[in-house]
């Protein structure tokens, strides 16, 4: 039962801040006025997406604090997840945003990395993840470039 409500904890925790943070610093006009990329997805993508992969970062949450290892370094990829849309959209900071996503890719590389041996569900999990933060991160680095 404590395992349960472990794992509810922390996929409803991650789920519900990281959509916090998404309805806060909505894109807005200033988004939309940017020149983007070719590849950039579709408006309505974005929140299945996250909404998909937060419960999965959840999920990987819990069962760092319930059997150790990466903990740290899931901690510092969800601080920097959380600060990325702030930055970026609140702030209209682009490029302070590229530092910030590199820094959270790296981390997560870093966390599959860490979990590969130890932990292969864990990573196994992270990879959408890392694939979806190599997408945006692309992203993100071209609107710095055509902007």
């Amino acid at each position: 039962m404590r395992n349960l409500l472990t794992y509810a904890v922390f996929i409803i925790g991650v789920v519900v801040i990281g959509t916090s943070i998404g309805l806060i610093t909505l894109p807005g006009a200033w988004y939309v006025s940017l020149e983007k990329p070719w590849f950039t997805p579709p408006n309505w993508v974005f929140g299945p997406v996250w909404t998909t992969l937060y419960v999965l970062i959840g999920w990987v949450g819990a069962r760092k604090w319930l059997h150790g290892g990466a903990a740290g370094l899931w901690w510092a990829q969800m601080a920097a997840n959380f600060l990325w849309s702030p930055v970026f959209f609140a702030l209209q900071m682009p490029l302070a945003g590229l530092i910030v996503i590199i820094v959270m890719w790296l981390l997560i590389t870093a966390f599959i990395g860490k979990e590969w041996r130890s932990d292969r569900l864990s990573a196994v999990l992270f990879l959408p993840y890392l694939a979806w933060v190599s997408l945006a991160t692309a992203l993100n680095g071209a609107i710095v470039v055509l902007n």
